[in-house]
């Protein structure tokens, strides 16, 4: 690029102050400053689109190459399942029954299917009690700690609060 120093600065200013004048010169000063910078804008914009797009293709590498690895593994687990499922199946082909599987058949009869009961929905996320919690607090504490124990609206809170007046 071009080397502008301090001594070649200052003949471009001495040159462009002969050459434009001394009522000119501030306008023109502006006007080249104000380029100056749509110029640098300019190159940072195509800086930062250049940039993404270099992003881009890096993560849509990334990507290739992440769904290959899931397709890979996708393979492998069902060449896995595949073999898991002929050996429970038996090595001729044929089928083994509950028994030979070791699993038990007693569930089958209170409707159950090979002994595995499925829990119930209450039994899957039980529900806290909050009231039985707070209710453990004791008294002492809560006063200690100005727990609200009853509701008292904002007026009835803000009339409990209020300074009393003497005199009035």
């Amino acid at each position: 690029m071009i080397d502008l120093g301090i001594s070649k600065m200052a003949l471009i200013g001495v040159v462009a102050l002969i050459v434009i004048g001394p009522e000119k010169l501030p306008r023109v000063a502006r006007t080249v400053g104000a380029l100056l910078g749509k110029a640098q804008r300019y190159v940072a914009d195509v800086k930062a689109e250049v940039n993404r797009a270099i992003d881009l293709e890096e993560l849509q590498k990334m990507k290739s190459s992440v769904e290959t690895a899931a397709r890979d593994v996708e393979s492998s687990v069902r060449t896995g399942l595949s073999e898991v499922d002929d050996q429970l199946n038996g090595r001729d082909g044929a089928a083994l029954s509950d028994d030979d599987r070791g699993l038990d058949t007693a569930g089958a009869e209170y409707g159950l299917a090979s002994g595995w009961a499925t829990p119930s929905p209450s039994a899957l996320k039980p529900k806290k009690n909050w009231r039985l919690k707070r209710g453990a607090t004791p008294q002492w504490y809560k006063s200690k700690a100005r727990v609200r124990t009853h509701v008292q609206s904002g007026a009835a809170r803000v009339a409990r609060f209020r300074p009393k007046s003497h005199g009035r």
